[in-house]
Parts: structure tokens; C-alpha cells; sequence
């Protein structure tokens, strides 16, 4: 069972949210925030696709980690931060659709490191999803006299 250290954790989700302008230039938004989990979507658009039509490997990838991410931020205290140290995505379908649904969520929580995972899926007209991708990714907490500028 994994433990919260910010009791308003979806208040904290929300206002780091707000600093997150690649996420509002992508269009991404969040739809659930538990602890350990975090899930969203992206309407499918002509800037998300590479030259075949697919969803672009980065911006599957961004999501990934914008989950993995968040999931993580659920479980620290409000003043700390959350840093990828690590990340890995293995692509398994081509990402077609009308949407992006983006799931991730702490597999082992830790002091220091928290080990996460995410799905993608993509949704087509009729609401089927295919899993197109697959992630992995270690996130550092930063304390706060860790996010300081060194000179």
C-alpha cells in the first residue's frame, strides 16, 4: 500500500499543472489523480503525428512521462519535486485515432526513488483502444533545499 506525505496531493497535482506550459502546448489534460496514479487525454491533432500519420514517438513519450511524473508527485510532501532520472518506452502499435489516453502510476515508492510505469493507448472513433506503447521510469524526489540553484 503506497503512502501519501501530502494529504491535499490533487491540490498540488493541480497548481504544478499550471506551470506545465509544454503540457498546455500540447493540449494534454489530466482526467483522474489518486494516489500513485495519475491518467489523462489528448485530442489526436496534425502538430502530434509524424510524416506517416502516427502519434510522434516524443510526444507518446511526453506523455508517458508527464503521468509517471504526476503519479509521483502524489506521494511526496507538498514542497518537494519530482525529476525523471531515467526513462524508457518501448513502442508496440502505431498510434492512430481521434485520441491519446495516457495511464501511469508508482509501482514502488521510496524515499529517495520512486519506480513508476505508464500505458498508452490510442482511441478511435467508435471508443476501442489499442495499447500502443509501453514505459518505464525512475523518479527522483527533490527536496527543497535540493531544487536551489548552485552557483
Amino acid at each position: 500500500m503506497m503512502q501519501t506525505y501530502n494529504p491535499q496531493f490533487r491540490d498540488t497535482v493541480k497548481e504544478k499543472l499550471q506551470r506545465q506550459f509544454y503540457m498546455h502546448l500540447l493540449g494534454f489534460e489530466i482526467d483522474t489523480i489518486e494516489i500513485g496514479r495519475v491518467e489523462g487525454h489528448l485530442a489526436m491533432e496534425e502538430k502530434h503525428k509524424q510524416h506517416k500519420g502516427f502519434a510522434h514517438g516524443g510526444v507518446t513519450a511526453t506523455l508517458a512521462d508527464i503521468v509517471m511524473g504526476f503519479a509521483a508527485v502524489t506521494l511526496v510532501p507538498a514542497d518537494h519535486h519530482v525529476v525523471t532520472v531515467d526513462l524508457r518506452v518501448s513502442y508496440l502499435n502505431p498510434g492512430l485515432g481521434t485520441k491519446l489516453i495516457a495511464k501511469g502510476w508508482v509501482i514502488k515508492q521510496g524515499r529517495k526513488l520512486n519506480f513508476c510505469e505508464a500505458e498508452i493507448y490510442s482511441e478511435g472513433d467508435q471508443g476501442q483502444q489499442i495499447l500502443i506503447a509501453k514505459a518505464s521510469a525512475t523518479m527522483a524526489t527533490l527536496h527543497p533545499e535540493d531544487s536551489k540553484p548552485q552557483h
